[in-house]
């Protein structure tokens, strides 16, 4: 491989040593003289008879020459092959291909770009049939990283995907290792993406001891924007907005949106320039910051711009009740000190002004307070006490501390039962010393916690030893008695510190385990009140984690793949995202620990190429490569052209047949043919090459959103449903076509298959009005959100391509719709079904209301007027039904399930009959109930 310079280059270089030969051919041009000028001259014939002495050669024109040479040139350089703009200087040949793509979260970005310019390196890899090795950064050390052909290798390329956590390129340079084993490659390519990953320094070293003809780095050049330290203070809810790139200002929209994908609050937030984070602010009151389930950076699709939020991050009302209820002479001692300073970083602690204890705790309750906390209160009047194991029976946390007041069992709201007086340690008469914290119970809030080695008791209240006191002491201290105890009643809990919520018997409210003993069991309380099993029940099994949800490479929640493994709880906090540990959800719905990508103190740091191989890191290129062979061909036939008339002319024999003014005429023409001019367009337009397509043969047809991504699944979809309706159907369609609402005409297609995609553009009012007129007349579009899986709702909105789907069907007649009722024709045109599931089985399919059933109920099938011009569905119809050229399924359903496979296709045959036949079917299905009508 050659380049003259870099934006030159030649597939066969080899074929230029043929110009050295051009000075050769320039001298026997020159010994050729041109044909010479015959003319009939009778006194000729003495001449024949004189013998010859000498023959001189006339010489040809030097700008005959000259035109000649240039002929030859060009010709050489066209079969040396050049590339204007070449992305390597390997652009042809057999040697292998390797080429290297990041595909973490941060390349969700720059992915586009990345997999465009991977497409035309294939592209060039497939026309000179050279084999391809691909390996994605992220897929870990289990991907297949062989060669293949090119086609295959596209095709790869192509169903890749940014994922949702961070590259991994040790494992890539492990990678490279194993499969230098089969041969060396010709070119390497690298794509990578924007920070520095695990193992940066082992890859860049396996890149640079390749045995390659060529080792290209294409160096993005993008801004790459995280979400991160998510906190809720009294007032407000605030997070992080961190960036890479400190550079230009920018100005980034954050959208708050609770579990059912609605929107709460939207805050914009700009970076300055210099700016590398800024803190985004919502200033919500404490209810609706608590309905808040994740975080997005509108427009910022990547697991990156999610964050997600966890009962951690809930604010929970906990009420405050003492033995004084009044002022406290000495506040700064006073237990309640000591409790609002831990409670408040996490919780709201509304007041009452109340001196009766129970009307104190009724104005509480009626605040909405989830947790209660009773210090030094003894006795409680009966009328409270009813009260109280009221509000706990309803899933209330009652937590209570003991104190003077409470050295013997004083009423039923305690978790054990309690010995008379108390115990003190380290006294004169006592025969131990203070007593350190020993354990935590692994059935308890606290088992993620680590146990303080700061914190001492020195009195404390004991409880009856009991068979079941073990089961119900969260907390031990080193010898084994229990330092807090609990009980469930009804759906609330009751809770037990055995020591003084002041400093009188322990120090544990100085230590920083006081606060998070008290946050673990607000947490708690929360899954006490929705009555969740896996943190209510006492199961060791608790302790560990499964994936209930995880982050795709565009930050939407989705079913956690086989490779997504449980975690434990205690390391949660410290984890960091991985293939087997990806950002998501860990536990059970109602009782989940979030999982983000980053931590408070993780940084954005870019990658540093400097350690690549010398000379080859480039830019990514502004324009597609030029292969100049077709324009360099065509300057040699018309140069060759132009050479056999000038040799023609020349010898006159176009004077002797035709006269000078033929010879011109016959000039120009050959120049016209040379270089047509476009007088008119052509009588067969791209218009009337779809129009015989789509007329000549059944066709289905899919609506092109501009997503090339979508818009393959839902050719390969449709192609799949093409070859199960050839096979079990006497229809039989030919391959699918993508249409273009604004351009294209959609009438010749019964049937259209229209995905929402949440970043695509709002379809224009000419766009509508064509849509509006085709289903007017007759044909029917299967509108597919595609947003089951994150949705959990059956209705238009919630999610952001419903909302999109809304806003589009706002211009259109749509009429009244509902779920296929279980008499519609659908049920029954092919195969009888009840559901209809796509990869996704969740959603109901949507249709146009049918008139009411007849009251007598004799048919099985009610009967309308044509067909329905709208479908609406959000199972994923296309991905169910997408399969490669081999028949390979491209999309596992969700969940994995062959037979949910089978009914997506049957709900496809079922459509399609629905779609060509009308209401033909709706006659077919009750033949019996028609002749029974008629007496036969």
């Amino acid at each position: 491989m050659s380049s003259l310079f870099p934006a030159l280059a030649f597939s066969a270089p080899w074929v230029l040593a043929g110009l050295v030969l051009l000075p050769v051919l320039w001298w026997l041009l020159r010994l050729t003289p041109p044909r010479p000028l015959q003319t009939v001259f009778p006194p000729l014939r003495l001449l024949l008879d004189i013998e010859k002495q000498e023959e001189t050669p006339n010489k040809s024109p030097w700008w005959l020459t000259l035109l000649r040479l240039l002929l030859a040139a060009l010709l050489i350089l066209a079969l040396a092959g050049p590339v204007w703009n070449p992305l390597t200087r390997a652009v042809s040949g057999t040697d292998p291909l390797w080429l290297i793509i990041d595909n973490g979260w941060d390349a969700a970005n720059t992915w586009d770009q990345q997999q465009r310019l991977a497409d035309l390196l294939i592209h060039n890899a497939v026309e000179n049939g050279q084999p391809v090795l691909v390996i994605a950064s992220a897929d870990g050390q289990r991907q297949q990283a062989t060669l293949t052909d090119a086609t295959s290798a596209r095709d790869h390329i192509r169903a890749l995907e940014p994922r949702s956590w961070p590259s991994n390129r040790e494992d890539v340079a492990k990678l490279l290792e194993t499969s230098s084993t089969q041969g060396e490659a010709g070119a390497v390519v690298w794509l990578p993406s924007l920070l520095e990953a695990e193992g940066d320094a082992a890859f860049l070293s396996a890149l640079a001891q390749l045995n390659a003809d060529e080792v290209v780095v294409f160096e993005p050049d993008a801004q790459v924007i995280a979400l991160k330290n998510l906190r809720n203070s009294a007032g407000s809810m605030e997070i992080d907005v961190t960036r890479l790139s400190a550079g230009e200002p920018s100005v980034h929209t954050l959208m708050a949106i609770d579990s059912r994908g609605r929107a709460i609050a939207q805050q914009s937030i700009t970076l300055d320039a210099g700016t590398e984070s800024a803190q985004a602010v919502f200033d919500l009151p404490s209810d609706l910051r608590n309905d808040i389930a994740q975080i997005n950076v509108v427009g910022q699709a990547s697991s990156g711009t999610t964050f997600l939020v966890d009962e951690r991050w809930k604010r929970r009302k906990v009420g405050i009740l003492t033995d004084n209820l009044a002022q406290e002479a000495q506040p700064l001692l006073s237990p309640r000190y000591y409790l609002t300073r831990a409670l408040a970083p996490f919780a709201d602690l509304p007041g009452t002004r109340s001196r009766d204890l129970r009307q104190a705790i009724d104005d509480l309750i009626d605040k909405g307070v989830t947790v209660m906390v009773l210090a030094n209160i003894g006795t409680l009047p009966s009328s409270a006490e009813e009260r109280l194991s009221q509000w706990v029976e309803n899933g209330g946390t009652l937590v209570r501390f003991a104190g003077p007041n409470m050295a013997a069992e004083v009423d039923s709201l305690i978790p054990v039962r309690l010995r008379g007086g108390d115990r003190t340690l380290g006294g004169s008469l006592s025969w131990k010393q203070p007593q350190p914290i020993g354990s935590f119970s692994e059935q308890s809030p606290f088992r993620t916690l680590a146990v303080p080695r700061d914190v001492s008791v020195s009195r404390q209240v004991l409880a009856q030893p009991s068979v079941e006191l073990p089961d119900k002491t969260w907390a031990s201290l080193s010898d084994g008695t229990p330092l807090v105890t609990a009980d469930r009643r009804g759906r609330g809990q009751l809770v037990l510190f055995h020591v003084t919520a002041d400093t009188t018997w322990s120090n544990l409210p100085l230590s920083g385990a006081f606060v998070e003993m008290l946050q673990a069991i607000s947490r708690n309380a929360a899954a006490q009140a929705t009555g969740t099993p896996e943190l209510t029940e006492t199961s060791g099994s608790s302790t560990v984690l499964a994936p209930f949800r995880v982050l795709n490479g565009k930050g939407q929640l989705t079913t956690p793949p086989p490779e997504a493994l449980p975690v434990e709880e205690t390391a949660l906090a410290a984890l960091r995202p991985t293939r087997n540990h990806q950002p998501g959800l860990y536990g059970a719905d109602g009782a989940f620990t979030a999982l983000n990508l980053l931590k408070p103190e993780d940084t954005l740091t870019q990658i540093d190429l400097s350690g690549a191989p010398s000379g080859s890191v480039r830019a990514y290129p502004d324009q597609q490569p030029l292969d100049l062979r077709g324009t360099l061909f065509t300057a040699v036939l018309v140069l060759a052209l132009l050479d056999t008339l000038i040799r023609i002319f020349m010898s006159g024999a176009l004077q002797q047949r035709f006269g000078h003014r033929a010879a011109t005429a016959l000039l120009i023409a050959a120049s016209l043919a040379a270089f047509p001019m476009d007088y008119a367009k052509a009588q067969e337009t791209d218009e009337d090459f779809f129009a015989l397509d789509a007329t000549l043969d059944t066709r289905l047809a899919y609506v092109l959103t501009g997503n090339d991504a979508v818009d393959e699944i839902s050719r390969a979809g449709l192609f799949g449903l093409t070859r199960v309706l050839a096979a079990r159907t006497a229809l039989e369609p030919e391959a699918p076509v993508g249409v273009n609402l604004e351009q294209d005409e959609l009438a010749f297609f019964p049937f259209l298959y229209w995905p929402i995609d949440e970043d695509m553009n709002a379809p224009s009012d000419a766009a509508i009005t064509r849509l509006d007129a085709y289903m007017r007349n007759g044909g029917t579009v299967l509108i597919d959100t595609r947003d089951q899986l994150s949705s959990g709702s059956g209705g238009f909105s919630g999610t952001p391509a419903r909302t999109r789907l809304r806003d589009m069907l706002a211009s259109i007649d749509v009429p009244p719709l509902e779920p296929v009722p279980q008499d519609h024709v659908l049920t029954k045109t092919f195969y009888i079904l009840s559901t209809f599931p796509g990869r996704y089985a969740g959603s109901p399919l949507w249709v146009e209301a049918l008139p009411p059933a007849n009251a007598s109920g004799a048919r099985p099938v009610r009967v309308s007027d044509g067909v329905s011009p709208i479908l609406i569905t959000a199972n994923d119809m296309a991905s169910a039904w997408a399969i490669d050229s081999d028949g390979t399924y491209l999309f596992p359903t969700v969940p994995p399930d062959p037979s949910q496979r089978e009914m997506a296709f049957r709900v496809g045959v079922n459509i399609l009959m629905y779609v060509m036949t009308g209401n033909y079917k709706s006659d077919q299905v009750h033949i019996p109930a028609l002749l029974e009508r008629l007496g036969q």
